[in-house]
Parts: C-alpha cells; sequence; structure tokens
C-alpha cells in the first residue's frame, strides 16, 4: 500500500521537469493525479497515459495557472472528476531572466504572474473544498533563489520569496481547520532546462555544493510525497530546502 493510497492530488505545470517526476511518485505511491498543462500539449497527453498505466486515475488539464478564471475552472472541473482534493501542488513556473537595468515590465509581470499569482489563484479556489472536509496539504515549489537572490534573476528571486512569505500566511490562517501549507526550495536540479547550460558552468556550480552533484528531479518529488503523506501531519508552515546542501 503506497504513502497516498486513495489520495486525489492536483499539481501544476506538470508537463515536464519536477511537476513530471511529482506526478509520476505521486501515482507510484497511490495518489490519483490530476495535473495541468499549457503549450505543452502532447507531453500532457503523454504523461496521462503514462499516469494511467500505473493503474491509478489520472487526468491532464489545459488551464493558465496565472488565470484567476481558469484557476477557479480548473478545481471545478478537478472535483467534477475526482469528487475531493487532498493534496495541491503548486509547482507551475517560467523565467524570464535578465539584468534589472534590461529587464521590461513584460518580463516582470510574466514571472510575478505565472510563478506567485498563480499560488494565490489555485490556493484560493482549492481552499474552501479543504475547509469543508477539514483535511488538506498545499504544497508550493519554491527555489532556493527565493530564498538567496540571484543576479539576472530579480523577477524570479521576487516571485519565489512571495511564495515563502505565502506559504507561512496560509499556514497561519488554516492550521485551525487541519490545512497544511508547506514550501520546497529545490536548489540545483537537473531538468531539460539545465541540460541546454554551459557543461564548464554547471560542473562549476556542483563544485561548490557539498554533495558535489546536482539533484534529480525525483528527489524533489519524494520530498513532495512526504509533505503529501500522513507522516508529516504535524508539519506546516516550513521551507525544506532540496539543495544538496547549497545553502548550508
Amino acid at each position: 500500500m503506497g504513502l497516498l493510497e486513495g489520495k486525489n492530488a492536483l499539481i501544476t505545470g506538470a508537463s515536464k521537469g519536477i511537476g513530471r517526476a511529482i506526478a509520476l511518485r505521486f501515482a507510484q505511491q497511490g495518489a490519483n493525479v490530476g495535473f495541468t498543462y499549457l503549450s505543452s500539449q502532447e507531453l500532457g497527453i503523454s504523461l496521462q497515459e503514462e499516469l494511467q498505466s500505473i493503474g491509478i486515475k489520472a487526468m491532464g488539464f489545459r488551464s493558465d495557472a496565472a488565470s484567476y478564471q481558469a484557476a477557479e475552472e480548473l478545481i471545478g472541473a478537478f472535483i467534477a472528476h475526482f469528487g475531493t482534493i487532498d493534496v495541491l501542488v503548486n509547482n507551475a513556473g517560467i523565467t524570464r531572466d535578465a539584468l534589472l537595468m534590461r529587464m521590461s515590465e513584460q518580463q516582470w509581470d510574466q514571472v510575478i504572474n505565472t510563478n506567485l499569482k498563480s499560488v494565490f489563484n489555485l490556493t484560493k479556489a482549492a481552499v474552501k473544498y479543504f475547509i469543508k472536509q477539514r483535511a488538506g496539504s498545499i504544497i508550493n515549489i519554491t527555489s532556493v533563489v527565493g530564498i538567496k537572490g540571484n543576479a539576472g534573476q530579480a523577477n524570479y528571486a521576487a516571485s519565489k520569496a512571495g511564495i515563502i512569505g505565502f506559504t507561512k500566511s496560509v499556514a497561519l490562517e488554516l492550521g485551525s481547520r487541519n490545512i497544511r501549507c508547506n514550501a520546497i526550495a529545490p536548489g540545483f536540479i537537473e531538468t531539460e532546462m539545465t541540460a541546454k547550460l554551459d557543461p564548464q558552468q554547471v560542473e562549476s556550480w556542483k563544485e561548490s555544493i557539498p554533495l558535489r552533484r546536482g539533484g534529480a528531479p525525483q528527489e524533489v518529488a519524494d520530498c513532495a510525497v512526504f509533505l503529501a503523506s500522513d507522516l508529516s501531519s504535524y508539519i506546516t508552515g516550513q521551507v525544506i530546502q532540496v539543495d544538496g546542501g547549497m545553502l548550508t
């Protein structure tokens, strides 16, 4: 029996990378999984089929997490399909990197809306169902960049730092209703995005990490499984760094 047996989980931005790894780990642990994708339609369809082959109930939803109305409609569609929602993973995110002097208003707004406003949108839409059943686990994917900052990523760092403040506030507001809210702060995780970076730069980064390697998306997913499961029933308002000791 899996750690998430019988739970219904929604994961945003799950067609690839960390989100995809979380969706697969959740399914392997027995959860029924709904997930969103936006531009990567083929990857979304492929993931849905892979999840269903594990033997759980799975459904992909094409939805823009940055839209308040779309988030409301998404939660409604999820409830209609799965009946209840037990776990919400706010993972959708983008980067639009530039030094502050060169950063456009559009680059700022795109990142804040997709990374931070989406967390508000989905959490707000799901909370009424969590409150009704007096249970729920909200997991927000932030970043070590939201803790330490990063040159050329003022928009991304601000969005991820905002998620941390949001997480702690929601934990304080909803704890009395048995609703938990935690965040995961990944460090250097090797995904499709990092595969495009300069190999020498990547090796230099790895040397600065105490564990001397990048992380795997599955290692972030394992942390998400813990926070979604009853093993973490007395944990809320926390930010767990999955970073190989990068910020130690």
